[in-house]
């Protein structure tokens, strides 16, 4: 399978993106947004970074790049997706999954190592882990926090598409623990089909040995579970 991460003007982890995957064994490769998706993707990521400077929303100009139709037309016809940080922004705005990411609670930028719980562990982006199983990723953004009407997160908790929970290190999903105010403590969740995610932390950054852990691995392993089943 090959991996389209996409660059946007102001995207920044890319290439982390491509060298975390590689390392696992995943075809990846970097794509310049203009130039839409190639005819071989198998899976797309949404990588971090502060696309067009974070102007208007974080994300919104571009959700608006006509490679997003063909995005949501691979997510469609189930291609894995997988929105991270600045990623997952641009998947909210836009519509892969729902919710928003808005300015941190404590409207300074927040760069650290936090803890993370496993809600679901049957899905692509989880099956390497059990269900509260408690992983170290870090975070780098100043709107991550993940915002929805109460229809919507009543909709997300029902269909247990809320995939991973800011927690402490026993596992306790608590405000103190929260380190941007989302609700919930949400930290991921999934769009209409569970091969369509998107995340604040950076698994990308916890998956090569010499970064000082490996608890992102399994999430990006995410398309390879995909790739299984097709």
């Amino acid at each position: 399978m090959t991996v389209a991460v996409l660059q946007f003007g102001g995207s920044n982890c890319d290439r982390d993106s491509v060298r975390a995957l590689s390392h696992l064994g995943i075809d990846a490769e970097r794509v310049w947004y203009e130039d839409g998706l190639p005819a071989d993707t198998t899976g797309v990521m949404l990588p971090g970074g502060f696309s067009y400077g974070d102007y208007l929303r974080a994300g919104a100009m571009a959700a608006q790049a006509p490679v997003l139709d063909d995005v949501r037309e691979a997510a469609a016809d189930g291609v894995p997706v997988l929105g991270v940080c600045n990623g997952a922004q641009i998947g909210c705005e836009a519509g892969l999954t729902p919710g928003a990411f808005t300015t941190n609670q404590s409207a300074r930028f927040q760069c650290e190592r936090v803890h993370v719980r496993v809600e679901n562990a049957d899905t692509p982006w989880t099956r390497a882990y059990d269900e509260g199983d408690i992983l170290e990723l870090p975070i780098a953004h100043g709107e991550g926090r993940f915002e929805a009407g109460d229809d919507t997160y009543d909709r997300l908790v029902d269909e247990d598409r809320i995939f991973l929970r800011y927690c402490d290190g026993d596992g306790a999903v608590t405000d103190a623990a929260n380190p941007n105010g989302s609700r919930g403590n949400v930290a991921g969740v999934l769009g209409d089909h569970e091969t369509v995610a998107v995340m604040m932390p950076h698994p990308e950054r916890a998956t090569l040995p010499d970064l000082d852990g490996t608890d992102g691995a399994g999430l990006l392993r995410g398309f390879d579970a995909v790739a299984a089943t097709q």
